[in-house]
């Protein structure tokens, strides 16, 4: 009796200290997945979501999270919007939030971070990912997962946004000349500049960028992350300190969402942040300076 009380009291305990949890395992989602207050956000896509998800999860379009500003630019939606959407989701102030990617890529995890990073920059720090996603709860085939749709009972959600989680071109060109370093989350060849993303793009980073490629973040480019002592090998190895003030960037602010997760929540660099506008913002200002890593001799 007294172990099953012990036990039960350690359950209250964990979902008391969710927000201080950036990465859930399959197995505590499982245990706690009935705990009061506890949203489950799926972000697959509609149909796969009606054919599996975990029980009592309820089921969000992605692209809600990204709004589209100056003809294609892509950034985190006005706040009032944000509210109505998290609101529509049965999410309140109170409620722990752990979201669900399907996790069988490193993007499914990027899009993860990036309604993460929106969360916590709305202010709201009780908010979790699912380590490996769907794909990790169902491999031990001993979870139950349900079919169907969900239709959640819609709640109030007050933002408090924190704005200096999200700063313009201009803050960013700040920091960078105050000695912050830029960290290129994109591919090997756009940090090069031999590939742009946008025909109206300059080619080339921000000045003295490294490129740590969001990819290499995961376990084979797979939805799990790596472990935190290999996290910290891989960020060794691409010359990004573990410390000190750090802008993450991409083409429109998706794949950095891991960069900055990772040493943000992961690593524990306070002062690492994600530029939302990144190059797509960025290289079309022509008053911005870029860098091009590789010059051929004329």
């Amino acid at each position: 009796m007294l172990r099953i009380m012990l036990a039960g009291l350690l359950s209250l305990i964990w979902i008391g200290t969710l927000s201080a949890q950036p990465l859930v395992s399959p197995s505590w989602l499982h245990d706690n997945r009935q705990q009061e207050n506890l949203v489950i956000l799926d972000l697959q896509e509609t149909q796969g979501f009606q054919r599996h998800h975990i029980p009592g999860a309820v089921n969000t379009d992605y692209g809600q999270w990204r709004t589209d500003k100056k003809g294609t630019l892509k950034l985190i939606p006005p706040v009032t919007q944000l509210e109505r959407l998290i609101g529509s989701l049965g999410i309140d102030n109170d409620s722990q939030v752990v979201l669900v990617s399907l996790g069988a890529s490193a993007g499914d995890l990027t899009s993860a971070a990036r309604i993460y990073w929106t969360f916590k920059a709305l202010g709201h720090d009780k908010i979790s990912i699912l380590d490996g996603g769907l794909v990790a709860y169902a491999q031990s085939r001993r979870y139950p997962l349900e079919r169907g749709e969900s239709k959640p009972q819609s709640r109030t959600f007050k933002a408090n946004l924190r704005s200096e989680m999200v700063p313009t071109s201009k803050e960013v060109k700040h920091a960078l000349e105050s000695g912050s370093m830029a960290v290129d989350n994109r591919s090997r060849a756009e940090y090069l500049g031999i590939y742009a993303g946008s025909g109206r793009e300059r080619a080339g980073s921000l000045p003295n960028a490294v490129n740590l490629s969001y990819d290499w973040l995961t376990v084979n480019g797979s939805g799990k992350l790596h472990s935190t002592e290999n996290l910290q090998r891989i960020y060794k190895a691409s010359d990004v300190p573990l410390k000190g003030s750090q802008i993450n960037y991409c083409h429109t602010g998706h794949r950095a969402s891991l960069g900055w997760f990772v040493s943000h929540e992961i690593l524990g660099n306070t002062q690492a942040k994600l530029y939302d506008g990144s190059t797509e913002e960025w290289a079309v200002d022509k008053k911005l300076p870029m860098d091009l890593q590789v010059r051929l001799d004329p």
